[in-house]
């Protein structure tokens, strides 16, 4: 149910009754709120869903040019939430003994630098390998600046940065890189044999039932799509949805999804339908206060390609992240009975618009604490 009609259901107070305004009210207001900031999203969109009951809260407009309101339904960027999807894969070839989570670059992909080999596919997972980011290489930088809609290939990535040595020790200390989960993905495609996009869509879509998502190389959003935009006050909004490719991404960032998809996605992988419960067990191994990019509700600790969020009413499970027009967080909780999607159609981070990013993750938590309350 959309949140708005919600609201609409609920009766207003009687003269002379002191009553706390309606729960769906309240979540409703504060997506306008959020689209009302100078500076904020034009859009905003959240799914609440417990068991088979979904509410829909959403504010602003999916397109500033049309002025039509955000669905569930519309393609967007899910940027650093493509990880959740790299560690599902990993995840179920590990069960299937195709991987290990010991398994290092040395042993998998002999190609890579020396310098990198003894890190393993738990450290990629968790953010404690070491390995410099390609996204924050200069080189990799200039290609985009140069031509944002550059088309890479994907697979060769790494090379931005493959003459440089390890951060740090692997496994001594957590520092989030894209570069990780691009590794990830080449593990899988070499015990494999399969490209990583035919193995997301056996692993992951398929049993999940997800039909509205995939992974790109180019720059187009399928029809019908959430517009991303650059917000800079006092100027116009700047769509910047199509603005970049996808391909310098990839399995770090380039998957394309919506709102409904990404529910039923996250229910399934935190819920530990995907994975055995040994592995599960493995994943839920958290490394406190290690941050998502952004940071998501509450306290963050950093799992296997999860993190755990807590906030005062209780603790979800997800991901978050942010690109050219869009900010994501997904969670759930443990069982994957109840879950939230919220997704904003500008990019904020720690550094860019960090007070609209305060704000939001505000606004997260207590949609996480209407998603808990009992």
């Amino acid at each position: 149910m959309c949140g708005a009609v919600l609201g609409g259901l609920i009766q207003p107070a009687r003269a002379g009754e002191d009553r706390d305004p309606p729960p769906g009210a309240t979540l409703q207001q504060e997506l306008r709120d959020l689209v009302a900031t100078p500076g904020g999203p034009p859009g905003v969109i959240a799914v609440l869903q417990d068991g088979d009951r979904t509410e829909v809260y959403r504010a602003g407009v999916a397109d500033v040019e049309s002025g039509r309101p955000p669905k569930a339904g519309d393609h967007m960027r899910i940027a650093s939430v493509a990880k959740a999807f790299s560690g599902a894969v990993a995840l179920r070839l590990v069960d299937r003994g195709r991987l290990g989570l010991d398994s290092t670059i040395g042993e998998v992909l002999p190609g890579q630098p020396a310098a990198w080999h003894r890190v393993t596919l738990r450290q990629l997972l968790n953010h404690t390998s070491g390995l410099p980011d390609y996204s924050g290489s200069q080189d990799f930088i200039d290609v985009i600046s140069a031509d944002p809609r550059h088309r890479f290939d994907s697979r060769r990535l790494l090379e931005f940065v493959a003459d440089e040595d390890l951060a740090f020790r692997p496994g001594s200390r957590y520092q989030y890189s894209n570069s990780d989960n691009i590794a990830v993905a080449l593990m899988a495609e070499a015990v494999t044999g399969h490209r990583y996009e035919g193995l997301l869509r056996e692993l992951v879509y398929e049993p999940l039932g997800l039909e509205r998502t995939s992974l790109p190389q180019g720059y187009r959003l399928p029809e019908p799509f959430l517009h991303g935009y650059q917000v800079e006050p006092p100027a116009e909004p700047v769509d910047v949805s199509e603005a970049v490719s996808a391909s310098g991404a990839w399995a770090a960032g380039g998957i394309v999804s919506t709102p409904k998809d990404l529910t039923k996605f996250i229910r399934g992988y935190a819920g530990g339908t995907l994975v055995s419960n040994r592995t599960r067990e493995e994943q839920f191994t958290f490394i406190p206060g290690a941050l998502s990019q952004p940071p998501g509700p509450g306290r963050n600790d950093a799992g296997l390609a999860v993190y755990r969020y807590t906030t005062r009413c209780g603790v979800v499970y997800g991901h978050t992240g942010n690109t050219a027009g869009y900010t994501q967080l997904v969670a759930a909780t443990a069982d994957g009975r109840r879950s939230l999607t919220f997704s904003i159609t500008a990019q904020t981070s720690l550094t860019l618009a960090p007070d609209l990013l305060a704000q939001v993750r505000s606004v997260q938590e207590d949609f996480v604490c209407a998603l808990l309350r009992e």
